[in-house]
């Protein structure tokens, strides 16, 4: 097989992927490239209204302000705990142990740091006598209720 062929076999199965993505019944090139112009313009739109969307939701959120990044892990014993934000948060560690004591977690070990950005990393354990259990998803509902009822007292 010559290289010409080649290459021409190789258009041909780009063409073929191109028509699949996006959908295209067209069966010359430049129709298939029409319509994946099409499609991609289709793409811009739905990108756009996404972006409206999340921008409309996010401003109506009371956290618009504070960019948080919350996560928990669960542990053979416990939970691991990281709350991030890019501003200084005078006052949120407080309500953040208070919603550990609320949920039952005893905090085993942390890390804080509140210049210039906050960050706190902890390690918390249910208490012994706590008769229901807990999971991951419990303690990061009730860091976010946390961080939601601070920040609408600031």
């Amino acid at each position: 097989m010559s290289s010409r062929d080649r290459k021409k076999e190789a258009l041909y199965e780009k063409l073929k992927q191109l028509r699949s993505v996006t959908h295209s019944t067209a069966v010359n090139k430049t129709s298939i490239i029409v319509d994946a112009s099409k499609y991609i313009e289709e793409l811009k739109e739905k990108v756009q209204k996404l972006n409206q969307d999340i921008g409309t939701s996010s401003s109506s959120s009371d956290q618009s302000s504070l960019p948080m990044q919350v996560s928990v892990e669960t542990l053979e014993k416990g939970f691991l705990i990281n709350v991030f934000s890019p501003k200084d948060c005078p006052g949120l560690l407080v309500s953040i142990l208070e919603a550990f004591e609320e949920l039952g977690l005893d905090v085993l070990d942390a890390s804080v740091s509140c210049s210039d950005n906050f960050r706190l990393e902890a390690v918390g354990e249910e208490n012994q006598g706590q008769e229901d259990s807990i999971d991951a998803q419990v303690v990061k509902q009730g860091v976010l209720e946390a961080i939601k009822k601070w920040s609408e007292n600031n």
